[in-house]
């Protein structure tokens, strides 16, 4: 048995602590899923209206921390820093496992311990309205009118 303990040592010496759940630490920025109050791709986060919506939900959790991917353009990075700031809410960039590709996530709003939100991207907690020619009803197929 002493013998496992030394390997387990050694391994965590060599390799570093092994993470709980990886994958969703590399997608959420180094934090879990059930932390998480709010996300935004870098696409979203160029949206004027989903960038009003990151800052109400910001305002709803004045003790969150703002995670940033560092890898994404300066001028974006900067313009939120400028936000986060004004509100005076903790903020890391992280580098780590993080891509400047649009639907890469840009921004994570988070907390330090669970939360489970059942919605998280900004995009679908705070639905776009529709005007009133979107919500009509699609015209029927052919076949569906026929036999209905």
């Amino acid at each position: 048995m002493a013998q496992d303990d030394l390997q387990k040592h050694l391994d965590n010496a060599m390799y570093g602590t092994p993470l709980l759940k990886p994958e969703e630490q590399r997608k959420y920025m180094g934090t879990f899923r059930e932390r998480c109050y709010l996300t935004m791709t870098i696409t979203q986060m160029k949206n004027t209206e989903d960038k009003r919506n990151f800052l109400n939900e910001l305002t709803k959790h004045p003790d969150a921390t703002v995670l940033l991917n560092g890898a994404m353009a300066i001028d974006l990075q900067s313009s939120y820093i400028k936000l986060i700031n004004e509100q005076k809410v903790k903020f890391t960039v992280v580098n780590d496992f993080v891509e400047n590709t649009p639907d890469a996530l840009g921004l994570v709003l988070t907390a330090k311990e669970a939360v489970n939100e059942e919605t998280i991207d900004v995009e679908l907690k705070y639905p776009k309205q529709t005007s009133v020619n979107q919500t009509e009803q699609p015209k029927r197929k052919f076949w569906h009118r026929l036999f209905h």
